[in-house]
């Protein structure tokens, strides 16, 4: 991997109550030079990591067994963070119409895609100094 398509050290939040899929998540990451924050299984768990650590990104699953993940995707445009949705399921018809443009990827997908992916949302994020720390979902989609 180039030195423009590494995490640089990015903190990049994991949800996903799979195991296994965290893991590889994680290891994805990793690999791509990013610090991994988490994995949290639940909503509760993400929640919690979101109060105390730094997120630069996050890589969210839709069906978490302890219900609905719209207040951890609130909290995550509000702060401008780049995120990407990996499900099997399709996201809720709430978030689907409030966030139009969020970037959902059916499971199964490669991890080196999802991480990519943030890849050019965090540079491209980075290169715009000056837009505002609220970046609409509608941006992140372009950014892609």
């Amino acid at each position: 991997m180039s030195p423009h398509e590494s995490l640089d050290q990015s903190a990049v939040l994991i949800v996903d109550d799979e195991p296994f899929i965290a893991l590889d998540l994680a290891m994805a990451v990793e690999d791509a030079g990013g610090v991994v924050i988490g994995p949290a299984g639940s909503v509760r768990e993400a929640l919690a990591l979101l109060e105390h650590a730094q997120v630069t990104a996050a890589i969210l699953d839709v069906n978490l067994g302890d219900g609905d993940i719209s207040p951890i995707v609130e909290i995550l445009v509000a702060r401008g963070i780049p995120l990407v949705f990996q499900t099997g399921v399709g996201l809720p018809p709430a978030l689907k119409s409030r966030y139009p443009g969020l970037l959902v990827y059916a499971k199964p997908v490669h991890s080196d895609q999802l991480v990519q992916t943030l890849v050019g949302l965090i540079h491209t994020t980075a290169s715009e100094p000056n837009k505002t720390k609220e970046r609409s979902v509608a941006e992140m989609r372009r950014l892609v």
